[in-house]
C-alpha cells in the first residue's frame, strides 16, 4: 500500500493547478499587477517633447543611461512617471537595514518581531519620498539643460512648473510602484520588488533579440557570431541554475527520548545552508547605489558648463559601464552586500540557540556558543564562494559586452535576476500546490475515518 508520502508525491505536478483555487487567484492578481505596471511606463511625464527626448537618448546609446532603462523597462527611455523605478524604494532600504545593524535604537526596533518591522518599513518609505524628490529634481534639471549645446531640448517649457509637476510625477509612480511591490508580496506569488524588476529586464528582451538578429541580417556582426551570444547566454543560465541549488547539508542529531515506558529513537535531520544565500539582492543595491547617482550627473551634466560640468563629465565617464573604475566598485559592492546580508537573514546565535531548545546538536560539536561559532565558520567559507560566484556571473559578461557591443539584456547581472527571481517564483508556486496536495490528503482521510 502506498503511503501518503507516496500518495502526494505522484498527485505534486502543474496538473492539479486547476484545483488550487487560491493560487489561481494570487497568480492572476500577480499578472494583473505586472501588466499594470507595464503600462505605467508609457505615461510620459507633463511638459516632455517625446521626439527631442528620442534623439537625445539615442546620442548616450551604450552609456549608463542604457543600463538603468533596463532596470525600469524602458520607462527612462520614454521619461515616463515611473522613470526611477523602484530604486529610490531599494536605496531606502539598503540604508535602514545598514542603520539597524549599527544604531542601537533601530537595533532594538529590529527585535521587536512584528511592531518593530512595520516601524522599520515605515522609515523606509520615508527615506523612499526623501530620495525620489532629490533625485527628481536633479533629473528635472538636467532634462532642462540636456541638449543644450546642441539646440535640442527635451523640455517643452523650462522652469520651476515643469520641475514641481516633474518632482511630483515621480514620487508618485516610484511610490505607487513601491505599493504595487508590496501587494503583490502580500496578495500575489513571489517577492513583489523583485518581480518588477525582473518584469522590466524581460519586457526589454524581445526588443534586444530583435536589434541582435537584425545585426546579422545586415551582416554588421557574423551569424557565427550571434550564435557564440545565444549559446554564451544559456551556457550562464544553467551554471546559474546549477549554483542556485547547491547546498551545504549540516549533519543535525536528536537524541534518544522516552515517554512513558516506550524508548523513542533519535532522529537526523540536515540544516541546508545555500552557497548563494543571498540571492539576487547583491546585485540589485550594488547596480541601485551605483546608477542612481550616475544617472542624475549624466543628466545634470549635460547642461553644466565650467569646472562643474567638467567635474561631472570626468566622473560619469570614470564610471561609465564597463569601465575599470565601474567594474571595480560594483564587485566590492556585490561582495559587501553579499556578506551583509548574509549576516541579516540568518542568525547563527538563533540557530544555535533554536537547536538547543529542542535538544538537537551537531555531531562532535558541544550546544550553545560552539554550536554558534561552527556555523557562523561554515557560513563565512560558504558566502566567500558565494559572493565570488556572484561577481564572477555579473561582470565577466558585463565586461565582455561592454568591448562586444552587446546588448545589456544578456549580461550577466540581468540574467541572474531573471533566473533567480523565475526559481524563487516558481518553488513558491510549487509550495502552494504541496499545501493544497495535503489539505486533500487531510480530507481524505478524514471521509475515509468516518466509514
Amino acid at each position: 500500500m502506498a503511503t501518503a508520502a507516496d500518495t502526494l508525491a505522484q498527485n505534486l505536478s502543474f496538473a492539479n493547478f486547476s484545483k488550487a483555487t487560491d493560487l489561481k487567484k494570487r497568480i492572476w492578481f500577480t499578472l494583473g499587477a505586472l501588466i499594470v505596471f507595464r503600462l505605467c511606463s508609457f505615461v510620459p511625464l507633463p511638459g516632455i517633447d517625446p521626439i527631442a527626448l528620442d534623439q537625445l537618448f539615442n546620442r548616450t546609446a551604450g552609456g549608463v543611461l542604457d543600463f538603468f532603462n533596463m532596470f525600469s523597462g524602458g520607462a527612462l527611455e520614454r521619461m515616463s512617471i515611473i522613470a526611477l523605478g523602484i530604486m529610490p524604494y531599494i536605496t531606502a532600504s539598503i540604508v535602514v537595514q545598514l542603520m539597524s545593524s549599527i544604531h542601537e535604537p533601530w537595533k532594538a526596533l529590529k527585535k521587536e518581531g512584528e511592531a518593530g518591522r512595520k516601524k522599520l518599513n515605515q522609515y523606509t518609505r520615508f527615506g523612499t519620498v526623501i530620495l525620489t524628490i532629490f533625485q527628481g529634481y536633479g533629473i528635472a534639471v538636467g532634462l532642462e539643460g540636456w541638449g543644450a549645446s546642441s539646440g535640442v531640448s527635451a523640455v517643452i517649457d523650462p522652469g520651476w512648473f515643469f520641475r514641481i509637476s516633474t518632482i511630483i510625477s515621480l514620487l508618485g509612480g516610484t511610490l505607487f510602484l513601491m505599493w504595487l511591490g508590496e501587494q503583490i508580496t502580500s496578495r500575489g506569488i513571489g517577492n513583489g520588488i523583485s518581480l518588477i524588476i525582473m518584469a522590466g529586464i524581460v519586457a526589454q528582451l524581445p526588443v534586444a533579440l530583435g536589434g541582435l538578429f537584425e545585426q546579422a541580417r545586415t551582416g554588421a556582426i557574423s551569424v557565427g557570431f550571434l550564435g557564440v551570444v545565444i549559446v554564451g547566454a544559456l551556457a550562464v543560465i544553467a551554471f546559474i541554475c546549477w549554483v542556485e541549488r547547491a547546498q551545504r547539508r549540516i549533519l543535525i542529531q536528536y537524541p534518544k527520548r522516552q515517554v512513558g515506558n516506550r524508548m523513542f529513537q533519535g532522529d537526523k535531520s540536515h540544516l541546508p545552508l545555500k552557497l548563494n544565500t543571498p540571492g539576487v539582492i547583491p546585485p540589485i543595491f550594488a547596480s541601485s547605489l551605483l546608477l542612481m547617482p550616475l544617472t542624475v550627473a549624466q543628466f545634470a551634466g549635460e547642461g553644466a558648463t565650467g569646472a562643474g560640468g567638467d567635474l561631472l563629465l570626468t566622473i560619469t565617464t570614470a564610471l561609465q559601464h564597463g569601465a575599470p573604475l565601474y567594474m571595480a566598485l560594483y564587485a566590492a559592492g556585490i561582495i559587501f552586500f553579499a556578506f551583509f546580508y548574509t549576516a541579516v537573514v540568518f542568525n547563527p546565535e538563533e540557530t544555535a540557540d533554536n537547536l538547543k531548545k529542542y535538544g538537537g546538536f551537531i555531531p562532535g560539536i558541544r550546544p550553545g556558543q560552539k554550536t554558534a561559532e561552527y556555523l557562523d565558520y561554515v557560513l563565512t567559507r560558504i558566502t566567500v564562494v558565494g559572493a565570488l560566484y556572484l561577481t564572477l556571473i555579473c561582470l565577466l559578461p558585463e565586461l565582455l559586452i561592454s568591448q562586444l557591443a552587446i546588448p545589456f539584456y544578456f549580461g550577466g547581472t540581468s540574467l541572474l535576476i531573471v533566473v533567480n527571481v523565475t526559481m524563487d517564483t516558481v518553488a513558491q508556486i510549487q509550495g502552494h500546490l504541496l499545501a493544497h496536495q495535503y489539505e486533500g490528503l487531510i480530507k481524505k482521510s478524514k471521509l475515509r475515518g468516518r466509514r
